[in-house]
């Protein structure tokens, strides 16, 4: 048993485009196993209950496709999709690793996926599995932010850890990358982060959290070790929004 973690049930949220690494798209292996030894190596330090809410925007957009003319709705479905490909497969390479997962999906797909059923998940996190969640909520218009938060109300868990990418390590007063001036965030509130538009979560999501007092953590998920740190409190890795 390994040191008592800030939170012993948490939703880590990975964008699609974390699994593409430097590629930029599709699911690079490298990348895919980082991640997947970041998640291995705090269930076994921490036992921490661990549940993902995967995006797809590696492979599909549902915004982009919406850009072009297509149906929202049928854009969006399109994403939900996508993440199943993700889920399916961050599950392979846990597995590989020894890490029990199962894969539940709120579009019903009998063959590759349980359904997203609340007290099945519940109980995989209790029997020590990891649950990746995919197919968002099953409904288009949503983000994969929304499902990460709703999903982290209803299996209990006490924090949602939001993984970025691509150099972004916290919330800033500004694009970093754009406005030089920029400053991180060590912690900010919700209130902060709506009124100020700064990039966190989508809106609803936000609005969720604060109404269910769920802390958010926004730290940069590429960096190995990163996620045992937030675990243990080091509050020099990424922001907390309480």
């Amino acid at each position: 048993m390994g040191d008592r973690p800030r939170w012993s049930r948490i939703v880590l949220k990975l964008s699609g485009e974390a699994f593409a690494g430097d590629i930029g798209y599709g699911i690079d292996g490298g990348t895919l196993r980082m991640l997947a030894n970041e998640i291995v190596e705090v269930r076994q330090s921490h036992q921490v209950d661990v549940a993902v809410v995967v995006g797809g925007g590696n492979i599909w957009r549902g915004q982009i496709g919406a850009g072009e003319g297509m149906d929202r709705a049928q854009a969006d479905q399109m994403g939900m999709l996508a993440t199943v490909i993700n889920a399916l497969g961050l599950q392979d390479v846990l597995e590989q690793l020894g890490q029990p997962t199962r894969v539940q999906s709120a579009v019903h797909m009998a063959q590759i996926a349980e359904p997203y059923i609340r007290r099945r998940a519940i109980r995989h996190l209790e029997k020590g599995r990891v649950v990746i969640l995919a197919g968002g909520l099953g409904s288009p218009f949503f983000t994969t932010d929304t499902p990460a938060a709703l999903r982290a109300a209803e299996i209990e868990a006490q924090a949602v850890l939001k993984g970025t990418h691509s150099g972004v390590d916290g919330v800033y007063t500004a694009d970093p990358k754009v406005d030089p001036t920029a400053t991180k965030l060590d912690q900010v509130s919700y209130m902060d982060v709506l009124n100020r538009g700064l990039n966190v979560m989508d809106p609803t999501s936000i609005t969720f959290c604060m109404d269910n007092s769920l802390p958010i953590v926004v730290f940069d998920v590429t960096q190995t070790g990163n996620l045992r740190r937030v675990l243990d409190g080091d509050h020099a890795i990424g922001t907390l929004v309480k």
